[in-house]
C-alpha cells in the first residue's frame, strides 16, 4: 500500500487543521501505517478511496477518526522518573506551602492521551498524603483525542501498560484486575478530571493552575502554534506557578514569558522577572 503524493498533502492538511500535528514530508510511511487499521475496520480498499470519502463528506465522524490516528498517543506511567522526583521533593510542597490552607491547589496535564500521566500524579498525590495535610489538590487533564479520552476515564490498562514505569506496589495498591487487565481504583480516578482540549484551537475557559505539565506534545507543532499554546499557558498559570516540558523540549527561538531552571537535574519553568 502507498499513499499518492496529493493524497499525503491532503492528510497532511487535515491533521494540521484539526490537531496543529505537523506530519513532514519522508512521513508517508508513518501514515500509510497508522490508517491502515482504519482502511480495514471500514472496508475500503485503498487510502486513495479514504481521501475520496474525506472530500466527499468531511463531516460523518472519518475526519475525527483519522485525526485520532495520526495524533501520536506514546505514554507510559512515571514517563521520565526525574521529573516526578522534582514533583515530589520540590515542586508540589513548595506550591502547597506558599498558598492557605483552604486554598486548592489544581494541576493540568495538558495532553493527557490514554491518562498514564494523570493517574500518575494522582498516585503520586496519595503517596504524599502526609505532606497534603488535608489541602485540596485537584488534577485536570486534556487531551483532543475523544477515544483517549474515554480510555483515560475507564482507567484500563493491559498487563503491558501496567508493566511500563508503574511500579509493583502501586499497582498491587491502587488497581484492581479486569480479566487480563488492571483498573484503576475509583478512589484515585476521583481525583481527576477529564476535558477535551484541542491545544491549537479555541481554549475554553479554565481554572487557574499551580502547575502546568505540557509534555512532549509541542514537539508536533511549528513554532507559531507553539508560541500560542504558551500565550494562552501564560494565562492560565497562577503567579509563582510552574510550566514542565518535555525532556526533549526547549524554549529555543520561542520569545516565550518564561525562564528556564534546574533542581536534581530537571528542568522547569517560570514567569521571567518584570
Amino acid at each position: 500500500m502507498t499513499i499518492d503524493p496529493r493524497d499525503f498533502e491532503f492528510i497532511r492538511k487535515l491533521v494540521r487543521e484539526r490537531s496543529a500535528v505537523v506530519i513532514d514530508f519522508g512521513k508517508e510511511y508513518l501514515v500509510e501505517s497508522r490508517l491502515a487499521r482504519i482502511l480495514r475496520a471500514r472496508k475500503i480498499p485503498s487510502l486513495g478511496d479514504l481521501v475520496s470519502l474525506l472530500r466527499a463528506a468531511p463531516g460523518d465522524g472519518l475526519c475525527e477518526e483519522v485525526v485520532e490516528a495520526m495524533t501520536t498517543n506514546e505514554t507510559s506511567f512515571f514517563r521520565d522518573q526525574a521529573c516526578f522526583a522534582l514533583l515530589q521533593d520540590k515542586l508540589i510542597p513548595e506550591l502547597l506551602a506558599a498558598r492557605p490552607r483552604g486554598e486548592r491547589l489544581t494541576i493540568w496535564s495538558c495532553a493527557c492521551s490514554s491518562g498514564q500521566e494523570p493517574y500518575s500524579l494522582a498516585l503520586l498525590l496519595h503517596e504524599m498524603a502526609g505532606q497534603l495535610a488535608g489541602r485540596k489538590v485537584a488534577i485536570l487533564a486534556t487531551d483532543v483525542c475523544e477515544s483517549m479520552l474515554l480510555r483515560a476515564r475507564q482507567g484500563i490498562y493491559d498487563q503491558l501498560e501496567v508493566s511500563r514505569g508503574l511500579p509493583a506496589s502501586m499497582l498491587a495498591r491502587h488497581f484492581v484486575p479486569r480479566g487480563r487487565a488492571w483498573q484503576v481504583k475509583p478512589e484515585i480516578r476521583a481525583l481527576i478530571e477529564f476535558r477535551r482540549l484541542n491545544l491549537a484551537g479555541l481554549w475554553p475557559a479554565l481554572p487557574h493552575a499551580g502547575l502546568v505539565l505540557l509534555r512532549n506534545v509541542m514537539i508536533y507543532f511549528d513554532v507559531a502554534t507553539r508560541q500560542r499554546v504558551l500565550q494562552h499557558v501564560e494565562r492560565v498559570l497562577e503567579p509563582g506557578g510552574y510550566l514542565i516540558l518535555g525532556s526533549a523540549e526547549t524554549m529555543f527561538k520561542l520569545d516565550s514569558a518564561f525562564e528556564r531552571r534546574t533542581a536534581g537535574g530537571a528542568a522547569f519553568y517560570t514567569r521571567r522577572s518584570a
